[in-house]
């Protein structure tokens, strides 16, 4: 009589047969899937908060996904909120510049003006290339140019004749363009001291003599340029109402109110036509300095009707 003994199984042991094949089935493999999740492509499920980083961190993520963790998503137009802080910044930069060249253009219309002297009429006290600034509120509320002061005007109709043709819209531009600072002066724009205001007589008798008004000489030594007399033509005039009488400081080398003594207007500036009393001497550097009236004329009588010149 034979025996039957059962196949031995790998490791020797006798091969399960009946329900003990399933159980022994299932406790083999378990563990083997515990402690090697990998080999069947099941990734590990992080208990709690992980910080991924490093080149796996992006697949790891999908990984977390997979597994049911949520990926926290950027909200919508949260780059656009990340941007806006420095086009805030851009816009206020702007806006700044803007209103600076406003108030610019403000300062160069109704308050204070820069000119280039454009020729020696005036030296030393300014000098060709000389930059100045003419003071536009000196006169403007009431105020008129008071001997001894230097001022920048337009000589159209005193010193130029006027043009026969009326002006047209690209002369009016120009004009506006100038009075914002935009645009040069132009040769129509000279700078002179007031020598005589309205109602004063101012007489030469030519060289060697002072100039003298309403009969008083006038000791101009403080700015005329050296060498340089009062006046080398003799001339006798009467300074009409609303009109300025006005000189260069290089007498010898200037063209202004004697020039035009027998034309019409006779050379007087009406004083509407100053843009402003020159103040300053702003450049070149080192002729920086203030344009004061000086003292030759206080002992003039007479005010034209206007109160006090000193």
């Amino acid at each position: 009589m034979s025996t039957h003994e059962p196949p031995a199984d790998r490791d020797g042991s006798p091969a399960p047969t009946g329900a003990d094949s399933l159980s022994r089935s299932a406790v083999v493999s378990e563990p083997d899937r515990a402690a090697r999740p990998e080999r069947l492509g099941q990734p590990e499920r992080l208990e709690g908060p992980e910080r991924l980083e490093g080149p796996g961190a992006s697949g790891a993520a999908e990984g977390s996904e997979a597994s049911g963790v949520a990926r926290a998503e950027p909200e919508p137009g949260a780059e656009d909120e990340a941007e806006e802080p420095g086009r805030s910044r851009s816009r206020d930069l702007l806006l700044l510049a803007g209103i600076c060249l406003a108030a610019l253009l403000l300062v160069n219309a109704f308050v204070a003006r820069p000119f280039t002297v454009p020729s020696g009429s005036m030296e030393d006290t300014l000098r060709p290339g000389d930059r100045l600034i003419a003071n536009q509120l000196a006169y403007a509320f009431g105020g008129h140019p008071q001997r001894g002061d230097v001022v920048v005007f337009d000589g159209t109709g005193s010193f130029l004749r006027d043009s026969a043709e009326p002006p047209g819209f690209w002369d009016d531009l120009r004009s506006v363009g100038r009075d914002l600072g935009l645009v040069p002066a132009g040769d129509t724009v000279y700078v002179k001291r007031v020598i005589g205001v309205a109602g004063d007589r101012v007489r030469s008798t030519g060289p060697g003599a002072p100039l003298t008004v309403n009969g008083v000489p006038v000791d101009e030594s403080a700015y005329l340029a050296p060498g340089d007399q009062p006046s080398a033509v003799a001339f006798d005039v009467l300074v009409p109402n609303g009109k300025l009488f006005v000189l260069g400081d290089h007498r010898s080398s200037s063209r202004d109110s004697r020039d035009h003594l027998g034309e019409p207007g006779g050379g007087f500036v009406p004083e509407d036509k100053v843009i402003g009393r020159a103040d300053w001497v702003v450049y070149p550097f080192s002729r920086l300095t203030g344009l004061d009236r000086p003292a030759a004329f206080t002992a003039v009588p007479g005010t034209g009707g206007r109160g006090d010149q000193g």
